[in-house]
């Protein structure tokens, strides 16, 4: 049973280290879609990922957040 003054959505709350991208090459185009994120570990030794949906082809590209929030 969940302690009732946990985040039930296990999601950091503050802003991500890196954006987790799925990328799929289609001839000389490729195609990125936001999967998730991962935010680092206090002792720089690793980081948390959360993905909202997880790839079956292709490849997951971690890249850090732009200063603008509406990308």
């Amino acid at each position: 049973m969940a302690n009732s003054n946990e985040d039930q959505t296990n999601q950091p709350t503050n802003a991500p280290d890196f954006l987790a991208w799925h990328v799929i090459d289609k001839g000389e185009k490729s195609f990125w879609n936001k999967v998730g994120a991962a935010w680092k570990h206090k002792d720089d030794k690793g980081f948390t990922l959360q993905f909202e949906v997880v790839p079956i082809n292709g490849r997951i590209v971690m890249r850090r957040p732009l200063d603008d929030p509406r990308s």
